[in-house]
């Protein structure tokens, strides 16, 4: 339970770094600071899309376009974008198409970094030295 309750805060925590770094580097990428509970739940809402995108673009791309398969998570991160972008009280909003382009391939790069080094700190290296005591 305790494995399961970290994982989900990693996922929620690389969600939001991902689109923090998108709102510092990506010219038309805006995130609305003025509400922080509109950032919250971008955050949430992402999170949630991209943990349902996943697993059925792979489903499809497994399917019907094989060679997509290695863009799955791109093609999550922007499904996900879109969603948060049109939900009027997610405060993030994309207005360019060098933004949409872009913020995706950011937040993509940027969330998986952050999993993964969050993975390995508080999740792999704690159960490691857990398995080690035994």
């Amino acid at each position: 339970m305790k494995t399961r309750l970290l994982r989900v805060l990693v996922y929620l925590a690389s969600a939001a770094a991902g689109l923090v770094l998108a709102d510092l580097f990506v010219a038309g990428f805006r995130i609305s600071w003025l509400d922080w509970w509109g950032f919250l739940v971008a955050i949430v809402v992402f999170a949630i899309v991209q943990s349902l995108a996943t697993p059925l673009a792979t489903k499809l791309a497994t399917k019907r376009a094989p060679l997509l398969l290695g863009g799955i998570g791109i093609i999550a991160t922007f499904v996900s974008l879109v969603v948060v972008a049109v939900l009027p009280s997610a405060g993030v909003r994309i207005t360019t198409v060098g933004a949409w382009v872009l913020a995706p391939l950011v937040v993509w790069i940027v969330s998986a970094v952050v999993t993964w080094v969050l993975t390995v700190v508080l999740i792999d290296r704690p159960a490691r030295a857990a398995a080690k005591k035994r």
